[in-house]
């Protein structure tokens, strides 16, 4: 356990380190989130899925599973987290959205740390993949709640207070894991379905904020550097 409270303050730290990144450089988070989203795409593909597949039968199960995390992410995308890459045209429904925007970052962090809590379940080389993809997607978090919460007309102190909330989400949902377990096969669903959030915050959401302002060579570049640094990484974890 002290493993797991260890990795999540590191996603604490990294949640907080994008955060004031964000605050200091806004001219190259297009470069950070392109790698991020080549990180988050290969742990679900060369990790998640794999391990999922391993545990539970049949592997249709499990590509079910994948698409039911992918489309249960869609829908909260464009309803809960009512997320979007553009500002809204008025200024009190911009101001709305953004903190909406920024708390829904929260319950998703948390949920990141869930998923910290419940890989070490299955085993430490598994958990440090996992909180890899999460440390990175966090820092990529810590980004995008400074960067709705000033575009919602709040100043930087206020913008401070949201990413601390932001950064302690993880922990706590990692230590929630304490209190419940999981059979082999049910963690498998778990992860089959979190290989299915992964999917669509990459694909969805990483590389679009990457890329649509920036359509350049650099970008492309890290998010294909990003799943390579991770596709490695696995590949040690599990010798």
């Amino acid at each position: 356990m002290i493993t797991i409270f260890v990795v999540s303050f590191g996603a604490f730290v990294a949640t907080m380190l994008g955060g004031l990144f964000a605050l200091r450089f806004k001219d190259k988070l297009h470069l950070i989130l392109g790698f991020s989203a080549g990180a988050v795409i290969a742990v679900a593909l060369f990790d998640l899925l794999p391990e999922a597949l391993e545990m539970v039968i049949p592997s249709s199960f499990v590509m079910s599973c994948v698409a039911i995390g992918f489309f249960a992410y869609l829908i909260l995308d464009r309803t809960l987290f009512n997320h979007s890459h553009h500002i809204g045209d008025g200024h009190a429904h911009e101001n709305n959205r953004g903190v909406l925007s920024a708390g829904a970052l929260i319950i998703h962090s948390f949920l990141d740390g869930v998923g910290i809590g419940l890989a070490f379940h299955v085993s430490t080389s598994l958990g440090m993949i996992v909180a890899a993809a999460v440390l990175m997607h966090d820092f990529s978090d810590g980004i995008n709640t400074v960067n709705m919460v000033l575009r919602s007309g709040r100043n930087a102190a206020a913008a401070r207070l949201w990413l601390v909330a932001d950064a302690v989400a993880p922990v706590l949902g990692a230590a929630s894991t304490m209190f419940f377990t999981l059979s082999s096969a049910n963690l498998g669903t778990v992860l089959a379905v979190f290989a299915g959030f992964f999917l669509y915050i990459g694909a969805s959401d990483l590389i679009p904020e990457s890329h649509h302002n920036h359509p350049n060579f650099y970008t492309t570049a890290l998010t294909l550097l990003g799943a390579f640094v991770l596709f490695v990484a696995i590949q040690f974890a599990t010798l």
